[in-house]
């Protein structure tokens, strides 16, 4: 491992530390209901790409929200919520190994947190998110005039925090007990194959994967071997994905094609 990944590693499990020691603490609390947020935006994305209207997403104080909404597949809606956050979480990992990357999570963030204040948002919300989207936009700020590397500590922390917690905040209303009025018991009256706590359980499962993938990605972002490329170039490796087209080829193709079914036909 060269240093920026011995860095990177050593930060990561310092906000593990500090995120499990302070969990339910009131230092934490802003951070819990950024968690919130996303998790009733992923339910608000997941209407949208649905093809349904979203028409009021808001976030609480007892750190819980809701998001109404009309049409949209619900199936595909209810677990959006926990399994969103997780993704969220794995992506502002992923994305904070690098300037550029980090930038460009930082800046997704800050969209989602003023697009929906057009959802009538209620009081909390308005706090909250004004109060993330100014915050984010200083650390962009400072990261590119200022000092730099800065927004890769904090975008790091948004995910390390975000995938921790919808670990936590999934064991806690899917797995340990059952709330009638929970998403996994919303996904187990779409589909009551699946008990409520065998949702829970899926869905932490998937926490945890998308929690490592994006820890590893970063690692990879960060290796010496991708300091000079983009970030899909690295991902991508030595593989060459370049398509290339030949008419000659194709009609060539096609004419051995045809003989081939003439000659079968002949026999």
């Amino acid at each position: 491992m060269n240093d920026s990944q011995i860095a990177f590693t050593v930060l990561y499990l310092a906000y593990v530390a500090i995120t499990l020691f302070f969990h339910q603490t009131i230092i934490l609390y802003p951070f819990r209901l950024l968690t919130t947020f996303l998790h009733e935006i992923s339910h608000a994305l997941a209407c949208w790409i649905t093809c349904g209207r979203v028409t009021a997403i808001r976030v609480f104080e007892n750190e819980g929200g809701v998001t109404q909404y009309i049409g949209g597949c619900r199936i595909a809606i209810i677990p959006a919520g926990y399994v969103g956050s997780a993704i969220w979480g794995s992506i502002f990992v992923m994305f904070s190994g690098g300037q550029k990357t980090a930038t460009g999570a930082a800046a997704l963030l800050v969209l989602m947190l003023l697009v929906s204040l057009c959802y009538a948002p209620n009081r909390t919300m308005v706090i909250i998110n004004l109060f993330y989207a100014v915050l984010t936009s200083i650390f962009i700020y400072l990261e590119w005039m200022v000092f730099s590397p800065i927004l890769n500590y904090v975008v790091l922390f948004y995910g390390e925090f975000v995938g921790v917690h919808a670990i936590f905040d999934t064991y806690q209303d899917t797995i340990r007990r059952t709330v009638q009025r929970s998403d996994a018991y919303a996904c187990y009256e779409q589909c009551p194959c699946c008990l409520p706590k065998c949702v829970g359980i899926q869905w932490a499962i998937l926490n945890i994967f998308l929690q490592f993938l994006g820890v590893w990605i970063a690692l990879v972002q960060m290796s010496d071997g991708c300091d000079d490329k983009g970030w899909w170039e690295c991902m991508a490796g030595d593989r060459d994905f370049a398509w290339t087209f030949n008419s000659e080829e194709i009609w060539r193709w096609k004419d051995d094609a045809m003989h081939s079914v003439e000659d079968l036909y002949h026999n």
